[in-house]
């Protein structure tokens, strides 16, 4: 029994050692971060902040003349080739979210909402819901119509999706004209929840898409 009780006191002195070692190697790390950047770690995440940014431009390709004469489409399909910038990319939305507010739900729209908004969610620890084109949903809905860059469409939300006074954030990929958006924030209304922002990864800025919107945006991008 003494043996064993031995065996098991040194076994504890080591993993003590080990994590005395690594603290110090923390210590170490974080002080020459201090000295390179002069003892300005925002200098530090600003950096990395504009990188993410730029591996973001550079993943996304454009189209010219797509869907129609005349339009250059920003191809963002590309950015989902590489699991690290996805990654990146909904941390960092996550983080300008919390800014504004700490919501109860994630609300992706149709189709591309859907590859970001529920990585949003399962990092914040809250439920996804989906807004989806017209007759895609079963049950009971709520239903709006829009005007979009290429006509006229309509979004469903399940009527039992939200409950009323639940704080949400709309997640799509791009803001163009921001009618989507606002669509997706009557929706919203109109199951009595509140939208504390809308949450976006590329904002075409020319076509002043966020003027047209009653809510924060929080986007990375912007052309």
């Amino acid at each position: 029994v003494s043996t064993q009780s031995t065996g098991s006191s040194g076994i504890n002195a080591e993993y003590g050692r080990r994590e005395s070692n690594l603290l110090i190697v923390c210590l170490f790390s974080f002080y020459f971060l201090l000295r390179r950047t002069g003892g300005k770690v925002t200098t530090c995440v600003k950096m990395v902040a504009a990188r993410l940014l730029e591996r973001l431009k550079e993943a996304v390709k454009d189209a010219p003349d797509f869907p129609r004469p005349g339009i250059l489409f920003k191809d963002i399909m590309p950015v989902f080739q590489d699991p690290k910038l996805v990654s990146d990319t909904c941390v960092a939305l996550v983080e300008e979210v919390e800014k504004v507010g700490k919501p109860d739900v994630i609300i992706g729209i149709e189709a591309r909402g859907f590859l970001i908004g529920p990585i949003m969610a399962q990092k914040m620890g809250i439920p996804f819901v989906a807004i989806r084109k017209k007759g895609k949903l079963p049950r009971e809905c709520f239903s709006v119509k829009y005007e979009k860059e290429y006509g006229v469409d309509e979004f469903d939300m399940q009527k039992d999706a939200l409950t009323p006074g639940q704080k949400v954030v709309v997640v799509d990929d791009l803001l163009a004209t921001g009618g989507t958006l606002e669509a997706a924030a009557k929706l919203c209304d109109m199951a009595k929840a509140t939208v504390i922002a809308h949450c976006i990864m590329f904002e075409l800025d020319f076509l002043k898409g966020r003027d047209r919107l009653t809510h924060p945006v929080v986007s990375l991008v912007r052309y």
